[in-house]
């Protein structure tokens, strides 16, 4: 038998809105989120999506994380195009070997039931 750790996500960003008394400039909110930007741009790993009653809504993985996450607020095929509403936080765990990618999604999608995981699910 196997034994796989999850690991303790690397970043979380919540839905927050920028202060307006600061003198930084304004950030443009991608569907409620301002901290899309501290998602590493050149680093693979693992994304997971929650609502607002931290239940896992979708777990996807990326070679690019914060390309991946903006792919899905915008793409029209995401699993989550009905449902970008319902994320209010986003977890994001850096693993830049692929496979260990895959695995890693795989056992997330099904022991911790990710509600909108159509592919790799195995307790349906």
């Amino acid at each position: 038998m196997i034994k796989i750790t999850v690991p303790k996500p690397d970043l979380t960003i919540v839905q927050r809105k920028q202060e307006e008394n600061t003198d930084a400039p304004v950030i443009k909110p991608v569907y409620g989120f301002i901290d899309i930007h501290e998602i590493p741009r050149d680093k693979g790993g693992i994304i997971l999506f929650y609502n607002n009653k931290d239940e896992l809504l979708f777990v996807g993985k990326a070679r690019k994380l914060r390309q991946r996450v903006n792919k899905h607020f915008d793409d029209k095929v995401s699993p989550l195009k009905d449902h970008r509403k319902e994320v209010t936080k986003i977890s994001i765990i850096v693993i830049e070997e692929p496979m260990d990618r895959e695995i890693l999604e795989t056992y997330i999608i099904n022991t911790q039931y990710a509600k909108y995981n159509t592919d790799k699910v195995f307790y349906k």
